[in-house]
């Protein structure tokens, strides 16, 4: 019986025995690949096949893809039952196919709020706000306890003024400096800063996708635009109906909930 295969909604096929065994064994086809043959009520991934495929030295052939029957639709798999059905059997709700069995138990989470695999909860305003809170004091803390160290060494020294007027301009760019570092480094590497760590929020890109260092350092000057513009930037968080203030819209993040 000849086997087919599937793949980015496309099925290939027919091949034999032989054929299939050995475009298995070249990578072809591989566990999580749905595939088919007479006998089988419904298109599963190669892993649930309980069969030995016969060896075969004889190279593998070009895809050939499948010429479905008159009426036949192309396989999507169901985002609750994990199973492979025709295009025309399910519905579609933001990109997740949804079977007829697993329909109502679907919309019975939609009306409950759930949320769906692969959905982004965006973080609405005021939690934002009580990250962005907790960032600043923390680094506060830090820029006040070096720039006391500081002080002190330089009173210590005479305090003269022209000292203390080039000591507040280098205070000035450490400040800086620690700050960029900071937002770059948190959330570059971690997708949150502390703060938004212990709010359980975190940084990515509109795909849903990690930030790069790059993107990080970009969004920290973004941010301070919307400190400049009288914060409106941040404030304009609370109308987005994705919650994006701002330096999100510049730099195309969002801030989630894990």
């Amino acid at each position: 019986m000849p086997w087919y295969y599937a793949q980015s909604n496309q099925r290939f096929g027919p091949y034999t025995d032989a054929e299939f065994s050995n475009m298995v064994a070249q990578g072809t086809v591989t566990m999580d690949t749905l595939v088919w043959r007479d006998g089988m009520q419904n298109w599963v991934p190669y892993s649930q096949v309980q069969t030995t495929m016969p060896p075969s030295g004889a190279a593998a052939p070009p895809a050939r893809e499948y010429t479905a029957p008159s009426g036949d639709q192309s396989m999507v798999v169901c985002s609750s039952c994990h199973r492979a059905f025709p295009e025309d059997e399910v519905i579609q709700y933001q990109g997740a196919y949804v079977c007829a069995t697993c329909k109502p138990v679907f919309v019975q989470r939609l009306r409950e709020g759930a949320s769906l695999a692969g959905e982004m909860r965006y973080a609405g305003f005021w939690i934002r706000f009580l990250a962005y809170i907790l960032d600043s004091l923390i680094l506060g803390a830090f820029n006040f306890v070096l720039g006391l160290v500081i002080g002190l060494s330089a009173a210590a020294g005479g305090g003269d003024p022209d000292a203390m007027v080039g000591l507040q301009i280098v205070l000035n760019l450490v400040g800086i400096v620690i700050g960029v570092s900071y937002f770059t480094f948190f959330n570059g590497r971690f997708g949150a800063t502390p703060g938004k760590m212990a709010c359980g929020l975190r940084v990515v890109t509109a795909e849903g996708q990690p930030i790069t260092y790059l993107r990080a350092f970009a969004r920290y000057w973004a941010l301070l635009l919307s400190a400049f513009t009288l914060l409106i930037g941040f404030i304009i968080a609370a109308f987005d109906e994705q919650k994006r203030a701002l330096h999100d819209h510049i730099c195309s993040t969002r801030v989630v909930r894990k």
